[in-house]
């Protein structure tokens, strides 16, 4: 696949430049690659390499054909240039045996392009989460992030899997708290909870049941992301924890992960996510918790 890593390496010019003699006409020093307009209705891409000058020109030392013709589609929408996880998707929706290039222009008019585009690039990232509500927090904010193209150029893409306690509803069952809206007992508001109860509940549950009923025999089933109890991460991921100390970055059976609040903002999410991809990618994370 060849996608530049920013459209100002990408070049637009009237005419096929690989019919003019090299070095006669001048190339801006960031251009790495030429979209062509042939004026007959086709484009062709090349890429480029230069002499550099010094200056804000350079002079073309040779040209390699990407592609042209009927290989090249140019998207009929305009898109956020930046967010290349999007253009590399809609990209694959027009590759076929025929069509291999996609131009896209983008909201501000600049253009760029995907070249024999594959999903080899972008990275899966597992959301853990619990429901209900449905969808859950971190997942929601997570796709309204998606949307806005902020997380577009870190090259990745999500799965959810959800940890659903609706399984366990039952008028012995205690939740943590009502806002779950669960059949059962809540731990934040009930009072009548019964001896021999089944508390579905994360280590806090646990320790305020202690505190609030001392006596008590009871099962205790944890349905914090964090114990692996019902989910173990296959790949990177993110979750949450209402735990502050528990917070940042993890490693679960040789996954990378990072955990944010229960209810960490969105610009919380975000910082998290990029921390995230910078270990993905080879960086290093001083603030781990495994």
């Amino acid at each position: 696949m060849i996608f530049p890593d920013d459209y100002k390496m990408v070049g637009i010019t009237q005419g096929d430049p690989c019919k003019k003699p090299l070095g006669v006409e001048p190339i801006y020093f960031s251009t790495k690659y030429i979209i062509a307009d042939l004026q007959d209705g086709n484009f062709k891409i090349v890429e480029v390499e230069t002499e550099q000058t010094g200056s804000l020109f350079a002079k073309a030392k040779s040209f390699k054909q990407i592609a042209s013709g009927d290989e090249i589609v140019v998207h009929e929408n305009e898109h956020d240039a930046h967010n290349r996880t999007k253009l590399i998707l809609l990209a694959l929706e027009k590759y076929n045996d025929k069509v291999n290039t996609v131009i896209f222009k983008g909201r501000d008019k600049h253009i760029t392009f995907v070249h024999k585009p594959n999903l080899y690039d972008i990275t899966d990232i597992q959301i853990i989460d619990v429901i209900p509500p449905e969808p859950p927090w971190l997942s929601f904010a997570i796709h309204r992030l998606e949307e806005s193209g902020i997380l577009g150029e870190l090259n990745i893409k999500f799965e959810r899997t959800y940890i659903d306690l609706r399984e366990f509803e039952n008028e012995n069952t205690v939740f943590p708290c009502n806002a779950s809206g669960l059949n059962g007992k809540y731990l934040d508001t009930d009072s009548d909870i019964k001896d021999n109860s089944l508390l579905v509940g994360c280590d806090i549950s646990k320790e305020i049941f202690d505190i609030r009923f001392p006596r008590f025999t009871y099962k205790h089933i944890n349905m914090c992301p964090l114990k692996t109890e019902f989910i173990n991460p296959t790949k990177p991921f993110i979750t949450r924890c209402c735990q502050t100390k528990r917070t940042g970055f993890i490693n679960i059976n040789g996954n990378d992960g990072v955990v944010v609040h229960w209810g960490a903002s969105e610009y919380d999410i975000v910082d998290a996510i990029k921390r995230l991809v910078n270990v993905m990618n080879g960086g290093v994370d001083e603030d781990r918790i495994d």
